[in-house]
């Protein structure tokens, strides 16, 4: 026995709620997502240096999604608001361990579609297709203890906290601790 685990492709999915439709970024979408990107609330938190420049939408809609995907690490989604099939937010999964089947999921909002829920149920959906369609076993939501509406997030969405990682990740301000939220296959049941 080798010892290694064979890299997957990461699974192409949708999720459907009652509210929005969860799927893959296309070309289109990158005007929005540059938006969505560019709000100083989403950038205060995101997982990049201060110094850090504007996110290439186009990129993040395209190559970088296909990369993440055919790498097995993740995938981006978009949150495409049912009422007025709108893009309103997007959803990115990361830090895959196909040995544990694990993944981390993060997410951002468009500024006038927060409030409402739909980040929670958005994440939800994600997580319950990963693990009861796709064989996960444990699926991750990582916060920094100041974005409460993140927490908030992932309370609505059934992720249980589990605790503090110190010093463990960055966002524009620098390093930051993260709570670590989960929702795994026994909550399913």
């Amino acid at each position: 026995m080798s010892g290694h685990v064979a890299v997957r492709r990461f699974p192409t999915l949708t999720v459907s709620t009652p509210r929005a439709d969860v799927r893959q970024l296309a070309v289109g979408d990158a005007p929005v997502v540059s938006e969505i990107f560019a709000d100083k609330l989403t950038r205060r938190w995101l997982s990049l240096p201060e110094e850090s420049g504007q996110i290439d939408a186009l990129a993040w809609c395209t190559e970088m999604a296909q990369e993440r995907r055919d790498n097995g690490i993740g995938d981006h989604y978009g949150v495409i608001r049912r009422e007025d099939e709108q893009l309103i937010g997007c959803l990115w999964t990361k830090r895959t361990d196909w040995a544990g089947r694990v993944t981390e999921v993060a997410c951002a909002i468009a500024p006038g579609a927060r409030g409402f829920g739909i980040a929670a149920e958005a994440v939800d959906a994600l997580a319950i297709a990963l693990i009861l369609e796709h064989g996960f076993q444990r699926v991750e939501l990582r916060t920094a203890p100041g974005n409460t509406a993140s927490r908030r997030v992932a309370e609505k969405a059934g992720f249980t906290y589990e605790g503090l990682l110190r010093n463990a990740g960055y966002a524009y301000g620098g390093r930051v601790d993260l709570e670590v939220w989960s929702i795994v296959v026994a909550d399913l049941r």
